[in-house]
């Protein structure tokens, strides 16, 4: 994790404890919202991700993400709440998310970060 928060921190211009809750949010989001088994093959492949989540990150969704999603408590529009509460403007969830995701694809493959992205509409954007 710790090179993942260093690369996003410089690409981003937030410092790293921000960058780092950044990162666990959109990683916990992914964990609630995307293929599980996409998802494990990023966790594994970026050292220290897996830890850094808590167990079941924020599932207060009682298993109805796709509903809550739908209705707007959750889904992208609940995680752009969670970063925009860290201090994060649109342009900076951009940009860790669009790091991220490239070092996802480094690390994970091009077709595991494709089969996590089209699991939610709208994150193309952040990708």
């Amino acid at each position: 994790m710790e090179e993942l928060i260093a690369r996003v921190s410089q690409a981003s211009g937030l410092d790293p404890d921000k960058t780092q809750q950044a990162i666990v949010a959109i990683l916990g989001f992914l964990r609630t919202e995307c293929p599980s088994a996409e998802v494990d093959q990023l966790l594994a492949a970026i050292p220290g991700a897996a830890a850094a989540l808590p167990p079941d990150e924020d599932n207060d969704q009682g298993g109805a993400g796709g509903l809550l999603g739908m209705m707007g408590g959750g889904g992208l529009m609940g995680l752009a709440g969670k970063l925009s509460a860290l201090g994060l403007s649109m342009g900076d969830m951009q940009s860790v998310g669009r790091e991220l995701f490239a070092f996802g694809r480094e690390q994970a493959g091009e077709e595991t970060i494709g089969q996590i992205a089209g699991a939610v509409p709208g994150l193309s954007q952040f990708v």
